[in-house]
């Protein structure tokens, strides 16, 4: 450990008890801000209600900013963490409110924000809310929102917070409703934005055009503000996301604290041989430090993957924290989607009045309330961009006390590379978010809509992008679209919006049900329910365990029943993939082909295991009789010539094992190379596979139509492939372990894999 002075340094590491986890420290000084004057512009109400709400002066950038969207341009406010940026989008639109109020309603200039949580949304709602300026009227109109504070906002909003998916489903579709929104829309503010990236950012990126489409038919021409503090070239990145080019605005003059960041990797487990290296887990690594920091009186959040993660973490706290003080328990809360928005409420409210000490959270609170005073911010394991890790870790320090944020490798490949290659984390650009509105299966579901609402013509066809013109010909072949003079019109009777859904859940959402009471617990996608949701699938709620009696997907509903187990469970699936098209490939030296292009992915749950909670320990396993499901995705493959196979000493025995063991440990480094979560891609090895009649290493893209990540690992494969074998020869085990070839999302159990085998023919292919 690195010798440092810190208290918080210091309570975290144990004084000293932990001081074999810690792999780096980096040190960031505190830094101090440059105010600058109001700008000219700015109403002299709207500088007064900002001076009592305790902001004496703008930092530069904010008004840097604030200038720029003022004179008309798109801009992107792109500054670190809790830098205010909210400030530079606020100014102009504040301004603009305060110098029609007087107006007549149709003349009252209106602002559309728009936030990927109802988290943010609600907190900056509040902050607005509370901001004293005559003529401001904020309202909300999402899925928490009362049918009377809807129709309020409606007629009498000005500055309205909504989502994406709000504007997809409700408001684009039925703009005539909103007609008095849309023909004075001043602003349109897209908080986040770095959050709108793979599919779910290419459908926000149409949703933005339908927007800017109807306000222009309803005689209006918005401005495009965008805020983000990890967005990798800005201006290019944001501009990829409207359609428009922007201005952006980069360098930060806010003050900073004095903050450590900590690089954890949790030891081997004593009893374990080093030939089966099993480390302590990650959760019951987070579990103690946060157990520490709760009785020391600081504040923190822990960021994990799972919503079962969140649950197993805070009661492992709670439970924990009790045998110290039994009032410390009620301090301690999970944070997680699927949660109703009462409960989701509640929480936030102890977020932000210290009620609650510490939080163990989803990415739900990666973005959301502005919870001041945080002291210490803990993930538990690779969030998986590098903007997610600065945006969490930026959680902490904000109300200017010294910081600390710890980064606790879980055991996979990536996690245990990064922790011990500082360099990858710190001086390294954030990964520029990945987005493709051209894609065909996002594209034709949006320019149906965009017909519904008001029917296409040629010059808006630009507007949707290069592909527009051939998808809308093949929705008119399809007799979806209707060609007449004027353009082209919607053919349906259904909603056309219906066709989509820009989370990209494929199948809308799963209700949790508890059978006995018929009380609702949450939610999950569709995909989710085949694996987490399953009969027999144990599903955990704010620490209450529940086991799953039945899952209806037709009428998507899970019923559950409290019960008391000892054991988790893990899906098990098998998994086909079928070439359709080749787009790219080159040779390597080795002789081997790298190939890039569309494949169709059959993928089917077949059973589950239970595994003993404290060791992992299998304790049986049950079969399942789910659908399959069939994607048709983008995807990146290599193929082994048995050359290359004898340069490696592989037998016909030896290949299922080390290519089954070399696709796991490349699906977990892609992440760093393509800005991707190891969730959003899968793979497929096979010693010989039908359509390329050879060894071949698929990784496709777990959305349909591909997100782009196959694209960047082609682009990407040298450096990728040479991480991945870095990443097997350092790992400290003999046979393969979690931190290098063994994968959590196996479906075939981590079953056969060969360490040495993927090690001989990852340096043969790179050769």
């Amino acid at each position: 450990m690195v010798d440092s002075p810190s208290v918080l340094v210091d309570l975290i590491g144990d004084f000293g008890r932990r001081a074999d986890r810690i792999r780096h420290i980096e040190r960031f000084p505190a830094r101090t801000g440059r105010p600058v004057a109001w700008p000219d512009w700015v109403h002299a109400e709207v500088v007064e209600a900002l001076r009592s709400s305790g902001i004496e002066r703008p930092w530069a950038h904010q008004a840097a900013a604030a200038e720029s969207a003022h004179r008309g341009a798109d801009t992107v406010i792109s500054t670190g963490t809790a830098s205010g940026k909210s400030l530079g989008f606020l100014l102009p639109v504040l301004d603009s409110v305060a110098r029609t109020r007087d107006e007549v309603p149709l003349r009252q200039a209106t602002t559309i924000y728009l936030s990927p949580t109802k988290a943010l949304a609600a907190d900056q709602f509040s902050k607005l809310r509370s901001l004293v300026l005559r003529g401001l009227r904020p309202g909300t109109y999402d899925g928490d929102t009362s049918q009377a504070d809807k129709a309020w906002a409606r007629s009498h909003a000005n500055v309205l917070f909504t989502n994406p998916d709000m504007l997809h489903r409700s408001v684009l579709p039925r703009h005539s409703l909103f007609s008095r929104w849309l023909r004075t829309l001043r602003f349109v503010v897209v908080d986040e934005a770095h959050r709108y990236r793979g599919v779910f950012g290419s459908h926000v990126a149409l949703v933005l055009r339908r927007l800017v489409r109807l306000a222009r038919h309803h005689g209006a021409d918005p401005v495009v503000i965008a805020a983000s503090a990890t967005m990798a070239a800005p201006a290019e990145t944001f501009a990829r996301l409207t359609g428009r080019e922007c201005t952006a605005v980069t360098e930060d003059a806010s003050p900073r604290a004095a903050g450590e960041f900590i690089l954890w990797e949790p030891p081997f487990l004593p009893e374990t041989e080093v030939a089966d290296s099993t480390r302590r887990s990650t959760l019951a690594e987070t579990a103690d430090v946060l157990t520490d920091l709760t009785c020391a009186g600081r504040r923190s959040i822990a960021f994990i993957g799972s919503r079962r993660g969140a649950e197993t973490l805070a009661e492992a706290v709670r439970r924990e924290v009790g045998l110290i003080d039994d009032t410390l328990p009620r301090q301690v809360a999970a944070y997680r989607g699927g949660y109703l928005p009462e409960e989701r409420r509640m929480l936030e409210s102890g977020l932000r009045n210290g009620r609650l000490r510490t939080v163990a959270s989803t990415n739900a609170l990666e973005l959301g309330i502005d919870i001041a005073g945080l002291d210490v911010v803990v993930m538990a394991g690779w969030p998986g961009t590098l903007a997610s890790l600065w945006q969490q870790a930026g959680r902490a320090g904000r109300a200017g006390q010294q910081w600390a944020a710890v980064l606790i490798a879980r055991d996979n490949p990536l996690d245990t590379y990064v922790v011990n290659h500082p360099e990858a984390i710190f001086g390294a650009p954030v990964d520029a978010g990945v987005i493709d509105p051209g894609n065909p299966y996002v594209l034709a579901g949006h320019l149906c809509a965009a017909a519904a609402e008001v029917p296409l013509t040629a010059a808006d066809l630009s507007g949707f992008g290069d592909t527009a013109r051939q998808v809308v010909d093949s929705l008119t072949a399809a007799k979806m679209l209707r060609k007449r003079p004027t353009g082209w019109f919607w053919a349906k009777a259904e909603s056309a919006a219906d066709l989509t859904d820009i989370r990209g859940s494929g199948g809308g959402q799963v209700r949790i049900v508890e059978g006995s009471t018929g009380t609702l617990l949450g939610t999950i996608d569709e995909a989710g329910a085949h694996t987490q949701s399953h009969p027999g699938a144990i599903y955990i709620h704010q620490g209450r365990t529940f086991a799953v009696g039945d899952l209806d997907l037709e009428s998507r509903v899970a019923l559950v029943e409290e019960a008391i187990v000892d054991y988790t469970t893990q899906a098990k699936s098998v998994t086909e993939i079928r070439v359709e098209s080749t787009a790219r490939s080159r040779t390597l030296p080795s002789g081997a082909r790298v190939l890039q292009g569309t494949v169709e992915v059959t993928d089917q749950v077949v059973a589950y295991q239970l595994r003993q909670q404290r060791t992992g320990v299998v304790l049986g396993e049950h079969p399942l009789d789910l659908p399959a499901r069939t994607l048709r995705t983008a995807a990146v493959w290599w193929t082994a010539p048995t050359d290359l196979l004898a340069e490696a000493e592989l037998t016909k025995v030896d290949v299922p094992g080390t290519v089954h063991a070399a696709e796991h440990a490349a699906i977990g480094l892609l992440p760093l190379f393509a800005g991707c979560d190891r969730w959003d891609i899968g793979g497929v090895s096979t010693a010989m596979h039908a359509d390329t009649g050879m060894t071949t290493v698929f990784v496709y893209d777990g959305h349909p139509g591909g997100a782009g990540f196959a694209e960047r690992g082609f682009d990407c494969f040298d450096s990728w492939h040479r991480a991945t074998l870095e990443a097997i020869e350092a790992c400290e085990c003999l046979t393969g372990c979690p931190s290098c070839i063994q994968s959590p999302k196996c479906g075939n159990g981590n079953e056969p894999l060969d360490k040495d085998g993927a090690v001989r023919i990852l340096r043969a292919l790179l050769s």
